[in-house]
């Protein structure tokens, strides 16, 4: 396994040589997470810890940043302890992170000023329309790659400046620090020593410029933000600093950050201009490598920076479904046909591919490439024979038939992939995989571990440190679970889709 021109030997590896662990944080939506890694990114140790949600108002979501500080901590110290390793053997660390989630803090006691705004969170949708109808959206597409939505940091920021009480007066006095939860992480483990950000995280604040990966005078007049409270922008593998050695003991090089969805698209090696992968969690989010310029898309899809690496920017095209997994967990827990989710694949194998039944599963809107809010969940076709196989593969199949919705609204942006690289909890069910096959037309490989996305933010770290050479050895070290072709001709899957756009229309 030489990636960095020869391998550790033994002797070398004994005493005081340096170590090759590294140490990655996965900080996530509902948990804190960390993950030791050795260089060949296996895993060797992990901690875990969940946090409280808070919703103080309907479609309000927020957490404490004290709470993803402490879980954080607690992670890293059970990760070390799995793994038998202490803090001075650990070479490096990588941060992934929820991405959008605002933080705002004191500048001189590192304390938040108030709870952290979740990406999902909804109470600036008014602000956002105001906006579209002062016709500002083009121009901050043009800038961003974004569509002017609650989801980005840009308008929640704006909130938090003119809703905590003295907010916006200490901002423009240069007191207060914002920052996506990447910041905050860093902020707190170097003891309040470093203020900055990386480029895949800043993309998604639509207060940054893709174009030239600085922030943006004009955005920052739409939103009234203060220039003071930003962050640096740096490379995604960046000397961020050194943690505090009071925390864990040692002053561990802090080499890596990276957006979740960014980290997803290294682990899966998807390093050239065509490369995608599908993550199928609660949602699913595909993200396509879209070489060194960014594209503006005409189909409602996100133009976003995958990494950034020695001041070269690296552009994706991204598209979010709000229901994948999630659809399953509504047959298990509002249904009540299945007890577990692994049970679709059994049930779905009795099911022919020109089923009449359709799922439109829109139970919160349809997301990309349509963005209805209001379209509501329909089941259509239904027979005398219709029961609990017909309504499981429906829900499978749906999941394949928007990911092809995506996939098409990406190939009219210009981008034809060659294949799909697919990570998550329900790439485990293989009849839904030959289902994406069937329906999309492309080889669909799984990858070979479910820790895809924590493993990007391990190996840019490692690149930083040293403990790699290029962006290749991610090829090498990546390798696959199983690999589906599509069994329809051309117009079986013409016919399939056809009927689910006419499907799609009846709901909007």
């Amino acid at each position: 396994m030489p990636h960095n021109n020869q391998p550790f030997s033994e002797a070398q590896n004994h005493n005081h040589q340096p170590s090759h662990y590294i140490l990655a944080l996965d900080q996530g939506t509902t948990s804190s997470r960390a993950l030791v890694f050795n260089r060949n990114l296996e895993v060797l140790g992990r901690g875990q810890h969940e946090f409280a949600q808070h919703f103080p108002e309907n479609g309000w979501v927020e957490h404490d940043p004290e709470d993803i500080w402490q879980t954080t901590q607690a992670a890293i110290k059970d990760a070390l302890a799995a793994a038998q390793l202490s803090a001075q053997d650990i070479a490096c660390i990588g941060i992934t992170n929820q991405r959008e989630t605002t933080v705002l803090w004191h500048r001189e006691t590192g304390k938040p000023l108030y709870n952290a705004i979740v990406w999902q969170d909804r109470r600036t949708a008014e602000r956002c329309h105001a906006f579209k109808e002062q016709g500002l959206e083009p121009d901050i597409q043009e800038r961003t790659g974004l569509l002017l939505d609650p989801y980005f940091s840009g308008t929640k920021l704006q909130w938090l400046l003119d809703n905590v009480t003295g907010a916006r007066e200490q901002a423009e006095n240069g007191e207060l620090c914002f920052g996506t939860i990447d910041s905050f992480l860093l902020w707190r483990l170097t003891g309040g020593k470093a203020h900055a950000t990386d480029a895949s995280n800043a993309s998604r604040t639509m207060l940054m410029n893709i174009n030239n990966g600085e922030w943006d005078p004009k955005l920052l007049e739409y939103f009234n933000i203060p220039p003071a409270l930003l962050p640096k922008i740096c490379d995604n593998a960046h000397a961020f600093g050194h943690t505090d050695k009071a925390l864990f003991g040692a002053s561990i090089p802090i080499t890596a950050m990276v957006g979740d969805q960014q980290g997803a698209l290294m682990g899966q090696a998807c390093i050239h201009n065509g490369q995608g992968k599908s993550t199928y969690g609660t949602g699913c989010f595909l993200l396509m490598n879209s070489g060194d310029t960014p594209l503006v898309s005409e189909h409602k899809l996100l133009s976003t920076i995958a990494w950034q690496l020695k001041g070269k920017r690296t552009y994706a095209l991204e598209g979010s479904i709000f229901m994948a997994g999630a659809i399953v967990q509504w047959l298990r827990d509002k249904l009540g046909i299945i007890k577990t989710a692994a049970e679709t694949e059994s049930l779905a194998e009795k099911v022919p591919w020109s089923q009449t039944e359709l799922l439109i599963p829109a139970f919160t809107g349809l997301g990309a490439p349509y963005w209805q809010p209001h379209a509501r969940a329909a089941l259509f076709g239904m027979t005398r024979d219709t029961g609990r196989e017909q309504i499981a593969a429906a829900a499978l199949r749906s999941v394949a038939l928007q990911t092809e919705d995506l996939l098409k609204a990406m190939r009219d942006d210009g981008i034809h992939p060659e294949q799909l690289r697919v990570d998550g909890g329900m790439t485990e069910n293989n009849w839904f995989l030959q289902a994406l096959a069937d329906v999309t037309g492309y080889s669909v490989v799984r990858a070979s571990s479910s820790e895809i996305t924590v493993r990007g933010a391990a190996f840019l770290a490692g690149l930083q440190f040293g403990l790699f050479s290029n962006l290749h050895d991610i090829e090498s070290l990546s390798g696959s679970n199983g690999e589906f072709t599509g069994t329809l001709s051309a117009s079986e899957r013409q016919q399939q889709h056809k009927r689910w756009l006419a499907a799609i229309d009846k709901v909007r």
